[in-house]
């Protein structure tokens, strides 16, 4: 056991059963700021799986008290790696599944994560048949592989009825996308289709430095709650069509954008909604405008 102490350096090199070499730099000066980070030789962030290795520990912990609010839900991790967003799980006793793609995490996780037994799936998130894994409601968690990170939420937004919750981090740009609110230049479909049924919440920005390797860009920490909404008001399939052929063409008028959808008999297109462009509309304004393009199209019927 090592004691803690303030202001002390230690080096520790340890060997696995898997040949693995770790070489823990720690800093103990209380556990708000403790910070660890680790390095795993023959483990290596990869680039074609958008993989950033997460490195500071009081990071991780913080993600992980993002699902503080649904203590009783069962959790999937996406995208463990070797463990340190895990270990915070596990630590708050939280019923945790991981589905992890990548062979040598899958490894490592079965080699040093005893817990995890019969809990980690060797998939690809964005192919998993989510509706299995839990008998009810769980929630998602993860340090998300930089290249798929929007998709993952497409994904959740897929099962929004069995996922009250998502937290996790990702590029900040993308989080700002999802968090923005109508009138932003950022503000675009995954901006409405997600705050449609979640509510967003932006919880803290990520430097580079705590990452192997460091990305190139900032991270972000975001958090989505499911909303009281249980219908949204209008046909779902075509108010995703609306809403994703507008932004198409966002520097564009609805007048302009839309014209695929109005057909040429476009009597409805003379209303002031259509003077705006998509990043002025609510997602109650998307709703009606949904309701509009409907009604128009059952009467060219």
């Amino acid at each position: 056991m090592i004691p803690k102490s303030s202001g002390i350096n230690i080096f520790i090199i340890l060997r696995s059963n898997l040949a693995i070499d770790l070489l823990f730099f720690c800093y103990f000066c209380g556990a708000k700021d403790k910070k660890i980070m680790l390095y795993h030789r023959n483990i290596r962030p990869k680039k074609s799986l958008g993989q950033h290795f997460l490195k500071d520990f009081s990071v991780a912990e913080r993600i992980a008290d993002a699902l503080s609010l649904f203590p009783d839900l069962p959790v999937l991790e996406v995208g463990p790696g070797t463990g340190t967003l895990t270990q915070f799980l596990l630590k708050n006793n939280r019923d945790l599944t991981v589905v992890e793609l990548d062979k040598d995490s899958v490894s490592y996780l079965n080699e040093h994560y005893p817990a995890l037994k019969d809990h980690i799936l060797e998939a690809d998130f964005l192919k998993l048949d989510l509706n299995g894994l839990f008998p009810g409601n769980f929630c998602v968690i993860g340090n998300y592989p930089y290249n798929i990170s929007s998709q993952i939420f497409f994904k959740v937004l897929d099962y929004k009825d069995k996922i009250p919750c998502c937290a996790g981090m990702l590029q900040k740009e993308v989080a700002e996308r999802i968090a923005a609110r109508p009138g932003k230049k950022v503000y675009g479909i995954i901006s409405v289709l997600l705050q449609a049924w979640y509510d967003i919440e932006y919880l803290f920005t990520v430097e580079p430095e705590v990452f192997d390797p460091p990305p190139k860009v900032k991270s972000a920490v975001l958090r989505i709650i499911r909303n009281k909404r249980t219908e949204l008001g209008c046909d779902e399939a075509l108010f995703k069509t609306v809403v994703k052929t507008a932004f198409n063409q966002r520097r564009k008028t609805l007048r302009n954008s839309l014209k695929t959808l109005l057909g040429k008999e476009n009597a409805i297109s003379s209303l002031p909604v259509f003077d705006l462009r998509p990043e002025q509309l609510s997602v109650e304004e998307f709703v009606e405008l949904t309701n509009k393009i409907a009604n128009h199209n059952i009467v060219l019927c």
